[in-house]
């Protein structure tokens, strides 16, 4: 075992400066592990910190340049996207994973042509069947056109190989270039977006927006060299890892957002705006937690199992363990000053009572990051069940919310009791897989 010192990011910077730092990390030992996680981490918290301020300046701009009703068209087109992009990230983490996973440029570059072409593939019948079904779609959502459910059919279109795109920068530990390019995205979506409402094209170039973006990231900034080079026999993506990564994605889109549907359904309009406010600001703790999973996953699926130590868990579970003290304290103690600051004046007075139900909310967001990070961990080494285990507990959010919706407060309680038993369910691998690891040693 390596008895030199862990090297850090600031050992580097002298002489390579932090991206040239992050991007000659290898796996020697643990210890450049730890530190390849804690620089990664770093990265995308940055670039989700400004993906996070754009969105919101998105969002804050659209509904005051479209008005309300056509904010909710656009925020249906929105949820399309959402729904897409379990099939997005799915392509992603099995990309990262083999890309990481295999050590030869040619190995890696087979990986990433065979997915692309599947992602193309899938992302072309995507796109060709909102084009198709563009017309009962915008009736079924009251759009006003079929132009938005056209427009967002060719952003859809690039959507899928985006995610194959991603994994290649992700599994090639290019965190520079895969933070930029998500910044590049929203950035492009806000400027697109509001030059065309601008212009007088309204809800359709408010749309129009959301497909440039997707299109100028699959092609900016490019991958890595390595990924572009002659393909050679590797370790393959396989048809399980494929599913299972599915399956993750699919309970995760249905948890992250099933509750503002239902409380649409069971609420009045007032109290639903209400609630779909509380769930945009702990979302931002989310997305900040999963910025620490994007830099663990390549990194834990392209370690060695002797290299495979506490410390590839350990950093990214105490980020997101402080992160979400930070943000839910933040959270109970100025609950008034955040929003009137993210949603003007006025919406303090439509949300009387509302405060406390920020931090509640971003508590619950805070328990289920911490399963996320253990699930993905857990897919990162190996083909896991956590996936399933997380489908089924989306299948109880519904059920529970559907049973228990007497107050807002009621449905953000049922979430949180899940998402607790659910981390309790999630964690019990590990604790019986430490002491089995325990129990070898002693009867050897």
């Amino acid at each position: 075992m390596s008895t030199s010192k862990p090297e850090t990011i600031a050992g580097f910077a002298p002489r390579l400066g932090w991206r040239g730092a992050v991007a000659n990390f290898r796996f020697k030992n643990s210890d450049s592990s730890q530190s390849l996680i804690f620089g990664g981490s770093l990265i995308m918290l940055m670039g989700s910190g400004m993906v996070s301020i754009v969105n919101f300046a998105y969002n804050i701009v659209m509904a005051r340049m479209l008005g309300p009703a056509d904010f909710g068209h656009n925020s249906a087109a929105a949820t399309i996207l959402m729904l897409a992009s379990a099939i997005t990230l799915a392509f992603q983490l099995v990309c990262a994973k083999f890309v990481a996973r295999n050590e030869s440029p040619g190995a890696k570059s087979l990986v990433y042509s065979t997915l692309m072409r599947r992602a193309w593939m899938i992302g072309l019948c995507l796109g060709l069947s909102l084009l198709l079904g563009s017309a009962p779609i915008s009736r079924y959502l009251r759009l006003p056109t079929p132009w938005i459910v056209v427009l967002l059919g060719l952003g859809l279109t690039f959507y899928v190989p985006l995610g194959v795109k991603r994994g290649g920068l992700q599994g090639s530990y290019a965190f520079p270039r895969l933070s930029g390019n998500f910044v590049l995205e929203a950035v492009t979506k806000f400027i697109a977006a509001v030059l065309l409402v601008r212009y007088g094209f309204g809800v359709p170039g408010a749309v129009a927006g959301y497909s440039i973006a997707l299109m100028l990231a699959f092609f900016l900034p490019p991958v890595s060299s390595q990924l572009k080079t002659r393909p050679q026999a590797g370790v393959p993506a396989s048809f399980r890892e494929g599913m299972q990564a599915i399956v993750f994605f699919v309970g995760q889109v249905i948890i992250n957002n099933i509750d503002i549907l239902l409380v649409k359904h069971f609420f009045a309009p007032e109290p639903a705006g209400l609630y779909a406010a509380v769930a945009l600001v702990g979302r931002v703790l989310y997305i900040t937690s999963w910025s620490v999973v994007s830099a663990m996953f390549p990194i834990s699926a392209g370690a060695k199992r002797e290299e495979e130590r506490t410390t590839v868990l350990g950093v990214p579970l105490a980020f997101v363990v402080a992160i979400s003290v930070a943000f839910v304290s933040g959270l109970q103690l100025f609950p008034e000053t955040v929003l009137v600051a993210v949603f003007g004046s006025g919406f303090r007075q439509a949300g009387q009572g509302i405060g406390p139900l920020l931090s509640l909310y971003a508590a619950t967001t805070g328990v289920y990051s911490l399963s996320v990070v253990l699930m993905t961990y857990e897919m990162s080494r190996r083909i896991a069940n956590t996936g399933w285990l997380q489908l089924v507990f989306s299948g109880l959010v519904i059920i529970g919310i559907t049973l228990y919706h007497a107050s807002l407060r009621d449905v953000i309680m049922v979430q949180l009791v899940l998402m607790a038993v659910m981390l309790v369910a999630v964690s019990l691998p590990f604790f019986t897989r430490r002491n089995r690891t325990r129990v070898l040693p002693e009867a050897a």
